[in-house]
């Protein structure tokens, strides 16, 4: 007999796993939610009598035990999959929004009712990370990851390093391919990696992420002459999802711009891959890359999910006890000002003597060293272009020096600031 299954949302992910699972010997998809039946599915001979527009129906069916959700979102996504394990359903999904958001509530009420909720797809698509890190990596203490988890952030920082192009040329671009949605703020402004690298801290670090603490900048304010001066300096810029959990047991989790070196792994992850490097005690550090997000790539670890629950079901009393969560205590979250980091600075500046001069005196005042300054050639306008990277520094002091020479009568402006990984 087949495990039945009722699938919530068919868009790209949703036709993916459809396809996928389509004659599977072991589940079958009996029901799927849409928002609207009469929308033409590029799926061959599909069975349009398993369409209903009320998921409900999905979540609220004896038959049905397991529920795929895949509409996104955090309502009624949070409901129906509420809804559902309160009806003794088990739930896969690739919600990274609610699970960073509602994880504990979900969690909770997957353990109340012996139920178990899988969410592999919800991280970086095609890449298996989340069984890994709490199977056969739970040996290991694991203190720190650095990811590129936004296939579209990446695809416009390497198009602007390629091409030389500005941000909002190769957004245009990416948003015609469909690499980029018609809103692009979750991704550009760094949201969609929040909630990733929360998900990855949480399982690694084995506390609650409260996700209004990470901090998130986003690439919006990248220039193509950052991406080449950074280029001529030795680095390539990424947008990264950072965690770390310190020697006192707080949690620095962030995501921002970072200038990565050339000789580095994530450097070279370029386009829609996405990459994530977990260090731990005793494995060292190990990287996976591959495919972030799309129909299979993303359908690949719903559909592993889905069948890893279906192997469970009538055989044990407690399905997938690792794959649970069993972590309550809250993280202290680190506060980005308290951080350190090397940093990236480019000043805009009046061409006169003494300004480099007075660029040192600043960083002295606020406990700043430089590792690297460069001086550009003048513009008509008689100003110049300086390039300078520190030595490490707490974000407090660079943040102060930052506003002095804002205020300082040879600096037009700070035209760009990013910070470097070490």
């Amino acid at each position: 007999m087949k495990i039945k299954i009722g699938l919530i949302g068919l868009g790209t992910v949703g036709t993916g796993v459809y396809k996928t699972l389509f004659n599977s010997p072991e589940v079958e998809i009996v029901k799927v939610a849409v928002k609207n039946k009469n929308k033409q599915r590029n799926i061959e001979n599909f069975d349009e009598s398993i369409l209903t527009d009320n998921p409900y129906d999905i979540v609220n069916d004896e038959n049905i035990e397991i529920v795929v959700e895949l509409i996104g979102g955090v309502e009624p996504a949070k409901d129906l999959i509420l809804t559902a394990l309160n009806n003794g359903k088990h739930v896969v999904t690739a919600n990274k929004e609610l699970i960073a958001k509602n994880g504990e509530e979900i969690f909770d009420c997957a353990q109340k009712n012996n139920r178990v909720v899988l969410y592999e797809g919800a991280v970086a698509g095609g890449i298996p990370v989340i069984m890994p890190i709490k199977t056969i990596l739970s040996a290991n203490a694991i203190t720190k990851i650095m990811a590129i988890l936004n296939g579209t952030t990446n695809y416009i920082l390497t198009k602007m390093d390629v091409e030389g192009a500005p941000y909002e040329e190769v957004l245009s671009e990416a948003q015609k391919l469909g690499y980029a949605e018609a809103d692009p703020t979750s991704d550009v402004e760094g949201f969609d990696s929040a909630y990733k690298i929360a998900i990855l801290s949480a399982i690694s670090f084995k506390k609650r992420i409260d996700i209004n603490k990470v901090y998130k900048e986003g690439i919006s304010k990248i220039r193509p002459q950052d991406i080449k001066e950074a280029n001529e300096l030795g680095y390539k810029i990424k947008l990264v999802a950072q965690a770390q959990l310190n020697n006192d047991g707080s949690a620095d989790v962030r995501v921002h711009p970072m200038l990565i070196k050339k000789d580095s792994i994530l450097a070279h992850i370029n386009y829609v891959k996405n990459a994530i490097i977990i260090e731990g005690h005793p494995v060292g550090s190990i990287a996976l890359s591959g495919a972030g997000a799309g129909e299979f790539p993303t359908a690949s670890s719903v559909t592993g999910d889905i069948l890893a629950i279906a192997n469970e079901i009538g055989k044990t009393d407690y399905p997938l006890p690792m794959m649970r969560c069993t972590h309550s205590e809250n993280a202290v979250m680190y506060d980005i000002n308290d951080t350190v980091n090397k940093y990236y600075i480019a000043l805009s500046v009046k061409n006169k003597k003494g300004v480099i001069g007075r660029l040192g005196a600043i960083c002295a005042e606020n406990d700043i060293s430089l590792s690297n300054i460069v001086q550009k050639g003048v513009e008509e306008d008689n100003t110049a272009d300086i390039y300078v990277i520190t030595e490490q520094a707490k974000e407090r002091d660079i943040q102060r020096m930052a506003e002095a020479l804002s205020n300082d009568e040879t600096v037009n402006a700070i035209t760009g600031f990013i910070r470097v990984a070490d």
